[in-house]
C-alpha cells in the first residue's frame, strides 16, 4: 500500500529530483550516441526511463511493480561513475 501511495503522489523532492536526473542522462546519451558509439547512447536513454516519474506511473499501471528509490539511487551512483570513469565519453570530457 506504500508503494501505492509513493507513486500516486511523489514528494516533490523526489519529483523533482527525478526529472532533473532522468534529463541528465538524456543528456549523457544524447553525448554518447553522437560522439561516441549508438549502443551505450541508446542504453543511457533507455535507462533515463527509470527516473522520469510518468514512467513510474506507466510501469505501475502496466506491469504492477515499482523500482524502489533507493535501487534508482544506487544505479544513478553507478551510471555517473561509469560515465565519468571508463566510458569514453569521460576520457573526451577529461581532454578539454
Amino acid at each position: 500500500m506504500e508503494n501505492n501511495i509513493e507513486v500516486n503522489n511523489p514528494s516533490p523532492i523526489w519529483s523533482i529530483s527525478g526529472w532533473v536526473f532522468g534529463i541528465v542522462l538524456v543528456v549523457i546519451g544524447v553525448l554518447n550516441l553522437f560522439l561516441v558509439h549508438p549502443v551505450p547512447g541508446i542504453a543511457y536513454l533507455l535507462l533515463s526511463l527509470v527516473y522520469f516519474p510518468p514512467a513510474n506511473v506507466y510501469l505501475k499501471k502496466v506491469v504492477g511493480i515499482t523500482i524502489p528509490v533507493i535501487l534508482k539511487i544506487i544505479l544513478g551512483i553507478v551510471l555517473i561513475m561509469f560515465t565519468l570513469g571508463v566510458s569514453d565519453l569521460g576520457d573526451m570530457i577529461d581532454k578539454l
